[in-house]
């Protein structure tokens, strides 16, 4: 089963074209997939590129969990760079659909820089989802094992749970992000993310994702931290979301409109064995 590696900023993703396989993964397969030690090791395997009625292309994209996600900002972009290498695609905008809706992206550099047009943020309750009344639901009170937590949340085809902060660590992130992804008024699990506000043009995050943990950087949570930031009045409609693994350029438009550049790094092209998929005791 060949696979090409990719990464941006730090968050790696596998690309594998289900052409190759001729067959669906299972969940273990996924999990064992993007295991550290087990696997080649990523935050998520990308499955495409698959056939479209609504866009040029369909793309499904899996945690290491298992399940699958709705949208991935940073999965995106490598994804239009692993079409841009295949020569599927050249240097005008393509449009990829995903289950959390249909994204035009654009290469830039050979590659090495991608746009993607994100689509709409809302932060309707009914639409993320977050249980209780309906309304937009920002700068609300959560209470983690007695400390109070003000957080908004968003959707842009994902859900998404933005803390703010003053004092931002990866602990943090690590610490209270599981807590936050399965608390009962999220439904469907949510990502979130610990936001500081630096100026009216920078914020910086940390990052817990739903289904894949702790990670170095994400394009769906810079583009709900952004735009909770903007609509708090914290910040104005361009900014730079800086994180662990690099900075990601968002820009926000009166509609909350969201568009997303940054970088994308190939790593290598490798074939997964067989043998990787047999029960670890089994494993001489």
């Amino acid at each position: 089963m060949r696979y090409r590696k990719y990464h941006g900023l730090g968050n790696d993703y596998l690309v594998i074209d289900p052409a190759g396989t001729g067959r669906e993964l299972t969940t273990d397969e996924i999990r064992r997939i993007c295991h550290r030690n087990y696997g080649p090791g990523s935050d998520g395997i990308l499955w495409g590129p698959l056939p479209s009625q609504v866009a040029d292309f369909a793309l499904r994209i899996f945690n290491p969990d298992g399940s699958e996600a709705e949208k991935s900002g940073n999965g995106l972009r490598i994804f239009a760079r692993y079409l841009y290498d295949e020569r599927k695609i050249g240097n005008s905008k393509v449009a990829i659909e995903t289950s959390g809706g249909v994204v035009k992206s654009r290469v830039f550099e050979q590659g090495r820089q991608v746009e993607v047009e994100m689509g709409s943020v809302s932060f309707e309750s009914t639409k993320i989802p977050v249980l209780g009344p309906p309304r937009e639901v920002l700068d609300e009170s959560m209470v983690i094992d007695g400390q109070e937590y003000r957080y908004s949340a968003a959707t842009i085809g994902n859900p998404h749970c933005v803390i703010t902060s003053s004092d931002l660590t990866p602990e943090l992130a690590r610490s209270v992000g599981p807590v936050v992804e399965r608390e009962r008024r999220f439904p469907k699990r949510t990502n979130v993310q610990f936001m500081k506000v630096l100026d009216r043009a920078n914020i910086r995050i940390e990052i817990w994702e739903r289904g894949a943990g702790y990670t170095l950087a994400s394009g769906s949570s810079s583009c709900a931290a952004a735009a909770v930031a903007r609509k708090l009045g914290h910040c104005d409609g361009s900014i730079a979301v800086h994180m662990l693994g690099g900075v990601l350029d968002v820009t926000i438009d009166d509609h909350f409109s969201v568009t997303m550049r940054g970088a994308v790094t190939r790593v290598n092209d490798g074939n997964l064995c067989e043998e990787a998929f047999l029960p670890i005791d089994a494993v001489e």
